[in-house]
């Protein structure tokens, strides 16, 4: 007689097949782009190790110097070394947002898998060898910004491919509330590089680049062996983007006494024949221009929208630890650890906008709420969030959640809505190209904020908050017209809903 199996071994074998490779495709992607963050993480946290306020460390040991720069890493000993660190940032995010709108063509075009995992690779490279620098006791700027260029363009390969790829294997149902957690990717990779780069900043601050750069470059050797583009590679069911006219139209069967959709065989064929078409579309696999795919509709607004809306969150990814530093006076370690608060915020306010986003069914209308709370937030963290620990804290996490919530509804649900919208008749090749432009517009806020937080900081830093709130109000003013549609088919749907109850 045959064993009953364990009840462990019972309950995975109660998840469909199809359910595992989702899974799967879920959580390897999530640690591809959480790596991707975790080595773009360390030079904000580096920076406040390579100009230091000498001074509290004493006099120079070598020689008995007073100055208060002598343990400072040239060229960024200079009076002007927020202006040199502004130029590492820039050097990194222009070639991010130049490479970006290039980056989707190529991810339309080129196999997933080993596009993902040589930018991977080649980003562990160039991390690793920023890092070297303070081994090989490098002075030179241009180094290190050659080193970010590369660096930028390189992980362009990572978003457009990762969002493709689970674009791919999930449907518009829950995308909101399935890529809210996901995306958490980005914070929890921010934490994780915050904290590594901690461990040795004061000590060796090259391991601080040279340990994440090994880290992501593992990571893409594992993207390699185990990546899987499509359901249909290995004999998934594909997902359902959009309904068929058919079933929309199950909306008007619902019965006089209780309400409830009754669903006829006819529609149950449609569905059917639904998931053969979009199979058939999928194996065609012909990607869209550029051109094209800025007429969806919507995704000039969102890219414009997110353009000011990755200033905000870029400003605070680069500058945040420094700021802390020169307002609370904290060590460059603790600085760095108490940054992590606004990334765990980040982690809450992206999954709650995808749950609202879902069940509301207004993405346009849940990022407008968001920033327009943002934006007395930032007032009131710059002005009372250093006044004690517990309120620095809770300023941190509520303005990370605001800041970074609409952030990441727009780089990952809205941008697989729109990649696989209705207007392209089941193409979902343009998913990448779409992803690409919405967030290379959105890189080019990214390289603008860190740079004016440089130039704007020497004024003071309370400046450099009204910057952040203007933008902040800008993104919210770019969705206006489409918060606007949204809301009158809420109104429209209402309309019909009352019209059924009367008759």
């Amino acid at each position: 007689m045959r064993a009953i199996p364990a009840p462990g071994i019972r309950f995975l074998r109660s998840f469909p097949r199809d359910s595992w490779y989702r899974g799967l495709i879920l959580l390897l992607t999530f640690l591809c782009y959480t790596s991707y963050h975790l080595s773009r993480k360390p030079i904000s946290i580096v920076k406040s190790e390579l100009h230091y306020n000498c001074s509290s460390r004493g006099a120079n040991p070598h020689n008995g110097s007073n100055s208060t720069t002598w343990c400072d890493w040239k060229p960024f000993d200079q009076d002007n070394y927020k202006e040199l660190f502004g130029a590492l940032d820039n050097a990194f995010l222009v070639a991010y947002a130049i490479g970006m709108y290039i980056s989707g063509i190529f991810g339309e075009r080129l196999p997933l898998r080993y596009y993902l995992s040589g930018g991977m690779l080649l980003s562990g490279l160039f991390t690793c060898l920023f890092g070297l620098g303070y081994y090989w006791e490098i002075h030179y700027l241009w180094y290190f910004v050659i080193i970010q260029v590369c660096n930028g363009l390189v992980q362009t390969t990572g978003w457009p491919s990762v969002v493709t790829c689970v674009g791919n294997w999930f449907g518009k149902g829950k995308r909101g509330f399935i890529m809210g957690i996901w995306n958490s990717h980005t914070s929890v990779g921010n934490i994780l590089g915050s904290l590594i780069a901690g461990v040795w900043v004061s000590q060796a601050w090259g391991l601080s680049f040279i340990v994440p750069g090994i880290i992501i470059a593992f990571m893409g050797v594992v993207c390699f062996l185990f990546l899987i583009e499509y359901p249909e590679d290995v004999e998934c069911s594909p997902p359902l983007h959009h309904a068929s006219s058919e079933e929309k139209g199950l909306e008007a069967e619902h019965s006089i006494g209780d309400g409830s959709l009754s669903v006829s065989s006819h529609s149950k064929e449609n569905i059917i024949d639904a998931v053969e078409s979009t199979k058939d579309s999928t194996e065609e696999r012909e990607a869209i221009s550029f051109l094209d795919a800025l007429k969806i509709p919507g995704v000039v607004e969102f890219s414009f929208c997110l353009l000011f809306a990755k200033l905000v969150s870029y400003t605070f990814l680069y500058w945040l630890p420094l700021y802390i530093v020169n307002v609370a006076h904290f060590s460059a370690k603790k600085a760095g650890d108490m940054s992590t608060l606004f990334d765990a915020g980040g982690i809450v306010g992206g999954i709650l906008a995808g749950l609202i986003s879902d069940y509301t069914g207004g993405r346009a209308t849940t990022c407008c709420v968001m920033l327009i709370l943002a934006a007395p937030m930032l007032f009131l963290y710059n002005y009372i969030g250093q006044n004690g620990f517990a309120t620095s804290v809770v300023m941190l996490i509520i303005c990370g959640g605001l800041v970074n919530g609409p952030y990441a509804l727009i780089t990952t649900a809205v941008s697989a809505d729109l990649g696989t919208h209705e207007c392209l008749q089941g193409n979902a090749k343009a998913l990448s190209t779409v992803t690409a432009i919405i967030d290379g517009t959105g890189s080019v806020g990214a390289a603008l904020g860190p740079l004016l937080a440089g130039l704007i900081s020497h004024s003071g830093w309370d400046n450099v908050f009204y910057m952040l709130i203007t933008a902040d109000i800008l993104a919210c003013l770019l969705l206006s017209r489409v918060v606007y549609k949204e809301i009158r088919g809420w109104c429209g749907c209402y309309t019909r809903k009352r019209g059924f109850k009367e008759f």
